[in-house]
């Protein structure tokens, strides 16, 4: 089943592929879309089902295999399967490397900290330089709304914002307002993000916290 996602935005895509896999039994749901941020929700979204996912770009999109019913490995030509090897008898008691406890996801709302355009993008840089000085940083920044600017064409922000991702800060700006703002191809510092990110956030961090 095939499942064309391209042109839409997160959450879009996911929740499209999540309807198209619950109508089968068993079987493959391609899902194609033309961003990566698509596809890193989307395999996300898989791996979250306990089922196996692969992308691979083709022809200007993504093509984003979902398996469900069987082994991950996709039917080889013809229909026949590809059965995963067994799995060891102490499968069940074997355990890997636990995944990091994710502690804060900062969401910033504007470019500007208060309703003073001057003063308030003053404190914004002032927020960030501390934040960058103290070591006290978040797991995640998200810039949503007018925040945006701060990592595309806010030439005083991008170093500052260069430096937290270099300490290891993941910072994402919200796709829908790139576009909005005719920003998509300004992005200096971080990735393309969508809401699906700030869903998974208050799911997923310690503690999520909402400025300007």
């Amino acid at each position: 089943m095939k499942v064309d996602a391209r042109g839409l935005g997160c959450p879009k895509p996911v929740v499209m592929a999540e309807d198209a896999l619950s109508k089968i039994e068993e079987g493959i749901v391609t899902v194609l879309v033309d961003n990566e941020a698509s596809v890193k929700n989307i395999t996300r979204f898989a791996g979250k089902s306990r089922l196996c996912s692969e992308a691979a770009q083709a022809n200007g999109h993504w093509e984003v295999k979902i398996v469900k019913g069987y082994p991950c490995e996709a039917p080889a030509e013809g229909g026949a399967r590809k059965q995963a090897p067994p799995e060891p008898a102490d499968r069940e008691t074997e355990k890997g490397p636990e995944e990091p406890e994710k502690d804060v996801m900062l969401i910033v709302g504007s470019d500007t900290l208060g309703k003073d355009e001057v003063l308030g993008k003053v404190l914004m840089k002032g927020f960030f330089e501390t934040m960058n000085v103290t070591k006290e940083t978040p797991h995640t920044v998200f810039l949503l709304n007018a925040a945006v600017k701060l990592a595309t064409i806010d030439e005083e922000m991008i170093p500052i914002l260069k430096d937290l991702a270099d300490k290891g800060v993941e910072i994402f700006s919200c796709g829908t307002c790139l576009q909005h703002y005719g920003l998509e191809r300004e992005l200096k510092v971080g990735y393309r993000g969508t809401s699906y990110h700030i869903v998974e956030g208050i799911k997923d961090f310690k503690k999520t916290v909402w400025i300007g």
